[in-house]
């Protein structure tokens, strides 16, 4: 009976792989994940490696992370979260999305206009003045950041943002954004073509 139960599970095609589904995808369609996927179809669900699954799927760009799991008696459900694009980076001629974390999600002609593009001097993860530019983005309030058209970092610490009416911000470094932000907010309603807010007790404008 041992055997027989083993051989069920194992090797036989009864309790095998007859349902992938695919579950979080918004934009990457079902059809993409299930190829990269590469799981075969009857193959005994016990057998199936979840952890090269999702190392398979992992390899679209869009994806962020990627969870498999066995449900019985024949269905291996795959949960994943796409990257959500953040910023623009101009890249011979094209237009780079990239999320949060620095990782080029597509590229596209022309870059969504609701992102802000960021004129970087060697754009990349591990690069510190793109990391230092995606925290600001990552911390500016929903209203100062839809009047963002641009942020320019020459290094971790050399951050400005050019607003859509044309003014510029030094901004400094990633930290105390909070504080930036609120003194920003308060500063914008003076007529002045410079804000320098990257010390947010002595702030200047010009």
């Amino acid at each position: 009976m041992v055997g027989t139960a083993a051989w069920l599970v194992f090797v036989s095609p009864v309790l095998g792989v007859r349902t992938v589904q695919i579950v979080g995808n918004l934009t990457v369609p079902t059809e993409e994940i299930k190829k990269q996927a590469a799981v075969p179809e009857l193959q005994p669900l016990a057998t199936v490696d979840l952890a090269t699954v999702e190392g398979r799927v992992l390899g679209i760009r869009k994806i962020a992370t990627a969870r498999a799991a066995r449900s019985w008696p024949g269905t291996l459900t795959i949960e994943v979260v796409e990257r959500e694009p953040v910023a623009v980076v101009p890249v011979n001629g094209k237009a780079a999305l990239i999320d949060r974390e620095g990782v080029v999600t597509e590229i596209k002609d022309v870059g969504p206009p609701r992102l802000p593009v960021l004129k970087l001097d060697r754009p990349g993860p591990g690069d510190p003045a793109t990391k230092a530019a995606l925290e600001v983005v990552n911390a500016l309030p929903p209203a100062l950041a839809q009047r963002v058209d641009e942020i320019r970092a020459t290094s971790a610490d050399g951050i400005s943002l050019l607003l859509s009416d044309g003014r510029e911000v030094i901004w400094g470094g990633p930290d105390r954004a909070v504080d930036k932000a609120r003194v920003l907010a308060e500063l914008l309603s003076r007529k002045a073509r410079v804000y320098d807010v990257s010390s947010p007790e002595v702030v200047t404008l010009k």
